[in-house]
């Protein structure tokens, strides 16, 4: 039997690496866990079952991956995901963090998660229950189509970023998902999304208003958008500034017209100032 692809570590080694910086932590235990039963300071949160995003978002500057649950065996699973997603220096804590003896913080009320964006795990019940085609806007590396395709849709993911569009290709045939990937300039000329094309259409942290009726028009009769970029109150706190980047509130309903807006949010979330909303096309 040949040895997995990470290295189990005991909690001496863990302690004395991180307290080295010469690690990331990667929590992969429930946020109610991280929250309420303590954490490794500065541990990057993923749940086990969004581990898959953790391709697109976990860093790679070199440094090791330190995986714990809480008791070793959801790590083990997570290594797993992360290894044949091509990421490498990955460490398991051999036991979790139930035998960790180096120092733990707790709290937040309301811990951040690293991956998906929280609009989308708060609108999984509003996900086709039948899946189908999704389309995936300014995918990026793909934290989200790689969730997506892991739950049962057939991922088109555009973006103009070829290096991001490498990365997600290559990460999904690792994987075996269903994923495609697109080379797309969103902002020259008038884009072609499909029409009637797709079940589910996400968009996240990017805005091009006159992409709109492009998005609406590559959605299929009862075909869900979720929608979440930044408002004007981001400038304040940091990027983007440009005001053709930024919602004002309220704005966004006002944009996915004539779809019917099911769920919306408006205000912090995962440290920035965002609005979010998720509607349907009728008819």
């Amino acid at each position: 039997m040949s040895a997995p692809p990470w290295r189990d570590v005991d909690t001496v080694e863990a302690a004395r690496l991180v307290g080295e910086g010469a690690v990331h932590v990667v929590d992969v235990r429930t946020p109610e866990e991280y929250r309420d039963l303590g954490h490794v300071p500065g541990a990057i949160l993923l749940p086990v079952d969004l581990i898959v995003a953790g391709a697109a978002t976990l860093p790679r500057d070199g440094r090791p991956l330190l995986v714990h649950c809480e008791h070793g065996i959801r790590s083990i699973h997570a290594c797993e995901v992360l290894a044949h997603a091509g990421l490498e220096g990955l460490l398991n804590l051999r036991g979790g963090l139930s035998v960790w003896t180096g120092p733990r913080e707790f709290g937040p009320d309301a811990p951040a998660v690293s991956g998906p964006s929280s609009w989308l795990l708060e609108c999984a019940d509003l996900l086709p229950a039948r899946r189908g085609r999704a389309l995936d806007v300014a995918c990026g590396r793909g934290r989200h189509a790689l969730l997506l395709a892991g739950a049962g849709f057939e991922v088109h993911g555009v973006d103009r970023d070829d290096a991001a569009l490498a990365s997600l290709d290559a990460t999904a045939r690792r994987l075996g998902l269903p994923v495609t990937v697109e080379r797309l300039d969103l902002e020259t000329g008038e884009p072609q999304l499909g029409q009637a094309a797709y079940a589910l259409v996400t968009v996240f942290h990017y805005l091009h208003r006159p992409l709109l009726p492009a998005i609406v028009d590559s959605m299929a009769p009862e075909a869900l958008l979720l929608y979440e970029t930044f408002t004007v109150d981001q400038a304040v706190v940091g990027h983007p500034k440009s005001p053709a980047f930024l919602l004002e509130h309220g704005e966004l309903r006002r944009l996915v017209t004539p779809l019917e807006v099911v769920r919306e949010r408006d205000g912090v979330h995962e440290g920035r100032h965002v609005a979010g909303v998720a509607a349907v096309k009728r008819g």
